[in-house]
């Protein structure tokens, strides 16, 4: 048995975040009206949640 504890932290936040500017900055760089800048959060906000569900959910299971 191992002393040592591992801290089961979850970065989805930073995922959250990540896509949400970016979303924003893509967004505002389009330069379509300031309609676009949401709308690139939405999407920003969706790729964070599929590269979430998709690829970082997965890693944990294969380092078992």
């Amino acid at each position: 048995m191992s002393h040592h504890q591992e801290e089961d932290k979850s970065y989805d936040s930073y995922f959250y975040i990540i896509g949400l500017l970016a979303g924003l900055f893509v967004g505002a760089i389009v330069n379509q009206g300031f309609v676009w800048i949401p709308v690139g959060a939405v999407l920003g906000l969706l790729t964070a949640v599929l590269f979430i569900k998709l690829a970082v959910r997965g890693r944990g299971q294969s380092e078992a």
